[in-house]
């Protein structure tokens, strides 16, 4: 048996292929059931997020690779063709190497940012709950949640811990400093909204309205963090009260366009708006960001923004790059113990029913 990995992330491929091939929750236990049912493929599991998508699978030989890229493929539709020229694919010792990365935070936009543990264990959940999980696959997440405790305990690679979230509201801070005399609205109600919510309080932002399709999940929110909730429904009604906007929802197409943003300049007589897209697909349309008053990044943009942060943790990477190669030794030397003593397992178990 094979381990493999395939995907895209922020690295290999621009957030218009990476939309395309992103699977929200509700998709999720399809994509298992048609992994685990392609040819040679024995177990399966998707990690899917902004900034990467990926399939982790067993399967009986590399063959099972080809099938896994050609799925992937036809998920992209008419990109389907060019997405080989950003795809990568490890095997065995690399593919777990990846993933003990990926779990660490060292092959995150933000080096060292937390969230994307949780997005694993997520990942893990996801597949085990829809049988796509086998022994091999949950082995190996074992190891990657083990190895990435150790990481963060044993260096500083989650130091002043940051995130694409805290990325954003910085970007705020010196576009409209102080946040202190500014109106934040945000849309959606997810993680990434939660982190930017609390990197908002805490930098004491005038006022923030919170928007999200189901308002409940607004409205709880909000009341964690000072806030006022809105349904989706009045967004075009406030969105010129709003000196920032920071959106990250798991809707399919745009939530916000070129006429949302212009109703909103002429309520606010032009005066400058700072648009911050986190999701993937983008919720904000790309043709807001051709209009004057209006500045709009997406998560590609934010990789400017924190080279600071991962030029002081290069140090803490190295590190903890150490306590990786160690553990993936260990993770291989029992794979290959349990592979060869499988053989001899049935030998013993023939013997004794002859």
């Amino acid at each position: 048996m094979k381990l493999l990995v395939l995907g895209i992330n922020h690295q290999t491929a621009p957030v218009s292929l990476r939309e395309r091939v992103s699977f929200p929750d509700a998709a999720l236990p399809r994509a298992l059931a048609e992994l685990r049912g392609l040819d040679r493929v024995r177990e399966a599991a998707v990690l899917s997020t902004c900034n990467r998508t990926e399939v982790y699978a067993v399967a009986e030989d590399e063959d099972g690779g080809e099938s896994v890229a050609r799925w992937l493929a036809r998920q992209a539709g008419e990109e389907g063709a060019s997405l080989q020229d950003y795809l990568y694919r490890h095997v065995d010792a690399d593919a777990a190497r990846h993933l003990f990365r990926v779990a660490t935070g060292l092959d995150s936009l933000v080096l060292g940012e937390p969230q994307i543990l949780g997005q694993v264990k997520q990942a893990w959940a996801g597949a085990r709950g829809t049988g796509s999980l086998g022994a091999q696959l949950d082995r190996l997440f074992q190891h990657a949640f083990t190895t990435a405790k150790r990481a963060r305990t044993d260096t500083l690679i989650g130091a002043n811990p940051v995130s694409v979230a805290s990325a954003a509201v910085r970007l705020a801070q010196e576009s409209f400093a102080p946040l202190e005399d500014s109106t934040v609205l945000l849309v959606g109600a997810g993680e990434t909204i939660e982190l930017a919510a609390r990197h908002l309080s805490q930098a004491r932002v005038r006022r923030l309205l919170v928007a999200n399709r189901t308002l409940l999940h607004a409205q709880e929110l909000a009341s964690r963090h000072g806030g006022v909730a809105l349904p989706v429904a009045d967004i075009r009604q406030h969105l010129g009260e709003a000196d920032v906007v920071i959106s990250a929802t798991a809707a399919r197409e745009p939530v916000l366009g070129v006429e949302h943003f212009t109703h909103a300049l002429s309520q606010r007589r032009h005066r400058p708006m700072l648009a911050l897209d986190l999701a993937v697909p983008r919720d904000i349309a790309p043709a807001v960001g051709d209009l004057r008053d209006v500045y709009l990044y997406t998560v590609d943009d934010l990789e400017r923004s924190v080279e600071d942060n991962r030029r002081s943790r290069r140090d803490a990477a190295q590190a903890a790059e150490a306590i990786i190669d160690l553990q993936v030794g260990r993770f291989m030397e029992g794979e290959a113990v349990r592979a060869g003593s499988a053989p001899v397992r049935r030998l013993r178990a023939h013997a004794e029913a002859a």
